[in-house]
């Protein structure tokens, strides 16, 4: 078959290019460049977690039951409950997916007709829209506001406005990529009651829940949240093991069997070893006198400060990121024509990869990150320490 007489891509494809991700850890690769871009840690996982992986190579291997493995799901069940102050079923309130990505596109896939609007907050995990789109959504952007001190904020009007007898769902993303904003109570009741007047789902991606330097706070465990909300949890993140793409969706039995419904036709279960690595690390994690969560948190705060801290140094203005992995930082003084054009530069300028956060908006809404920058922390201190000498070296 000739180029010519080809297929052309569906149309629901027709609007998507390359994901950011892929293009600058590309670039990174390329000039050898220090990756602050792409949000993956380039340090070995705690030992505890290879040795689980290690005794699960020994296990078991055929197909998991649907919902996912018994020993994981009693486990993650127990600690998402701990965490929203509700009791779990293993079964009918828990659901694996692999990765936090698909189980945002089975949540959408399960829950949005063509035509239903889908809320999206500015910026965004750019799987959002595509996910919203692939389901025959529509994305309602609301962006949210840097004020004075450098804090993210929501503007309840503005979300309000955003409402209609369309809307399906709302996506939340609590700690925030790219920001790195944790909702505050306040914020998230208000989110709650708007879901509840318009009869809204809310879907809340929480996938660094457990790197949340202030409190976290999820929907579901504020009053009237658990009804209306799938809570959607990242084992990757959680444990430095993104390679994993192990992930769980915690909620009410109807959306989690709606969900499992739409699981089951995009990849059926997730890998069996994975799981029963995962069990274990997480059980061995939630122990009272366990302390990997304290340290955990510790230690990705004290990148973020040695990150923030170099950046003085640099024509780089960053603010302070409540939780992730993330920190966005203002560029104006190196006068770029946009953020796109400055990071597409940095890899062979000075040897540094980070992400344009314009990816993370809508084409009406791309012109508020014109001179911004996003960077990772998620590495080890030799390699942000070596990226922001080289970054302090520009003028």
């Amino acid at each position: 078959m000739s180029t010519s007489t080809r297929p052309a891509p569906s149309k629901r494809l027709a609007t998507f290019g390359e994901t950011v991700f892929a293009k600058y850890t590309r670039l990174a690769r390329k000039h050898g460049a220090v990756n602050l871009g792409q949000g993956f840690p380039d340090f070995e996982p705690p030992e505890f977690v290879i040795e689980a992986l290690r005794e699960a190579v020994d296990g078991y291997q055929q197909y998991a039951p649907l919902p996912g493995l018994p020993a994981f799901l009693e486990v993650a069940a127990a600690a998402k409950g701990a965490a929203l102050g509700v009791e779990l079923d293993p079964v009918l309130n828990v659901q694996t997916t692999v990765g936090a990505t698909e189980a945002l596109f089975a949540a959408l896939q399960a829950l949005v007709n063509p035509g239903d609007e889908v809320i999206l907050l500015e910026p965004f995990y750019d799987a959002y829209p595509a996910d919203v789109l692939m389901a025959g959504g529509v994305p309602v952007y609301v962006p949210l506001h840097p004020d004075a001190a450098g804090n993210w904020t929501l503007d309840l009007d503005e979300l309000r406005a955003a409402f209609t007898s369309k809307t399906k769902a709302i996506l939340i993303n609590t700690p925030h990529n790219p920001t790195g904003k944790v909702f505050t109570a306040k914020e998230l009741d208000a989110v709650i009651k708007l879901a509840e007047e318009f009869g809204a789902i809310i879907v809340s991606d929480e996938v660094y829940e457990h790197i949340a330097f202030t409190k976290h706070v999820s929907p579901a465990a504020r009053p009237g949240g658990f009804e209306r909300t799938l809570s959607i949890s990242s084992i990757g993140k959680t444990f430095s093991v993104t390679g994993w793409k192990l992930g769980f969706v915690a909620g009410p039995e109807d959306l989690i069997q709606h969900l499992r419904m739409a699981h089951q036709w995009v990849s059926f279960v997730v890998a069996t070893p994975i799981q029963n690595a995962a069990a274990t690390a997480l059980k061995a994690a939630s122990s009272p006198k366990h302390s990997y969560f304290a340290e955990l948190k510790t230690d990705f705060r004290r990148k973020h400060d040695l990150l923030i801290d170099g950046l003085k140094n640099t024509p780089f203005v960053p603010t302070q990121a409540q939780g992730g992995y993330f920190v966005v930082a203002d560029a104006s003084a190196l006068h770029y024509k946009d953020d796109v054009a400055l990071c597409d530069d940095l890899p062979k300028r000075c040897g540094v990869g980070a992400i344009p956060p314009s990816a993370f908006y809508s084409a009406a809404h791309k012109h508020l990150a014109k001179n911004l920058v996003r960077f990772a922390f998620c590495k080890t201190d030799e390699a942000i320490l070596e990226a922001v000498q080289r970054l302090g070296e520009l003028e």
